[in-house]
């Protein structure tokens, strides 16, 4: 009877850990078969062309993205995203109107990212302001900023015909620069967050902040560490925009924080934070770059779009919600 029982609990457990790997790779699967799917409806879509067109649409989504991981996996949430992309690049253009050389202006425009994740950062723990607030706050002041700043117009690189070579150059000719950038920093990113002390600390403060911090974590610090990665990420999706755009828009970024946070999401990380991967947030960029882009191919509109958006941000909740429970 015993020997019965055992071997039960031995096929359960079995079918729980089935259960679980096949969650942790859903976002991947997701991606194959979405891919599997437009290239037999489409003939266009398994074309060279279309495929780095969907990696450097992918790019700057997915840079956000990844910042915006760090944040999310502490139980967290930056909605300052598109706003300060549009920062950054008006930092670029103003720096740029006084003549600085471009390393200084593209400097100026990570600078700005940096300084809006700290006041992120600080606003939710010395200031004890929910995540959800303060930076809802800081999306709406400093998008009036840049409206400022710029007069509410555009800010062009005449003088730095050189700078859009920064998104719009290819490497051999064949891999736009962006996509490089996202891989760097894709691959830095996991880096930190797997193999180091800090990356340690950052999911156990999501799994349980207050058992963080009777362990003896910073907590503190910890959280202000990842705003200002984000900040520092965004800024540096900002330049990218600026460089592809070859302007500064103020009204740039605007929704990029929503598809941001949706790939972060439909790549498996947990809003509930303690949960999330890099590579799981790269996959979920490309699932809403590939959805995207294969639905504009077979003719879909562009509202059905974001429909079919909706439904796959819900489904991925959904899915994250199973997970818990397995």
């Amino acid at each position: 009877m015993i020997g019965i029982t055992k071997y039960l609990q031995i096929g359960a457990n079995k079918k729980l850990s089935n259960k679980a790997l096949l969650m942790r790779f859903a976002p991947l699967l997701s991606l194959i078969l979405l891919m599997l799917f437009f290239s037999l409806s489409s003939p266009y879509f398994l074309n060279t062309d279309n495929l780095m067109t969907i990696a450097l649409q992918t790019s700057v989504i997915g840079i956000l993205a990844i910042g915006v991981t760090y944040v999310i996996i502490t139980a967290g949430i930056d909605l300052s995203l598109g706003s300060v992309v549009a920062f950054s690049g008006v930092l670029v253009g103003l720096a740029a109107s006084f003549g600085l050389p471009i390393s200084v202006c593209v400097l100026a425009g990570v600078l700005g990212g940096w300084i809006c994740g700290y006041i992120n950062g600080f606003l939710v723990t010395k200031g004890t302001i929910p995540p959800f607030i303060a930076t809802l706050g800081l999306m709406m002041s400093v998008r009036g900023v840049n409206l400022v700043l710029t007069d509410g117009r555009a800010l062009y690189f005449l003088q730095y015909p050189g700078f859009q070579m920064l998104a719009q150059g290819k490497l051999f000719n064949f891999l736009p620069y962006p996509v490089i950038y996202l891989i760097a920093l894709a691959a830095g990113s996991a880096y930190i967050l797997n193999k180091t002390v800090i990356g340690r600390y950052i999911y156990a403060i999501g799994s349980n902040e207050e058992a963080a911090h009777l362990s003896g974590i910073k907590v503190k610090r910890v959280k202000v560490f990842v705003y200002v990665f984000c900040g520092v990420l965004t800024g540096i999706a900002g330049v990218v925009l600026a460089s592809r755009l070859n302007s500064a828009q103020p009204t740039a970024g605007m929704g990029y924080e929503l598809q941001a946070i949706a790939a972060v999401v439909i790549g498996g990380t947990s809003l509930m934070g303690g949960i999330g991967t890099i590579g799981g947030t790269v996959i979920g960029a490309f699932i809403m770059s590939v959805l995207n882009n294969g639905l504009n191919l077979i003719g879909v509109s562009q509202f059905w779009q974001m429909v079919a958006m909706g439904i796959v941000v819900v489904a991925a909740v959904y899915l994250d919600t199973i997970r818990k429970r397995i």
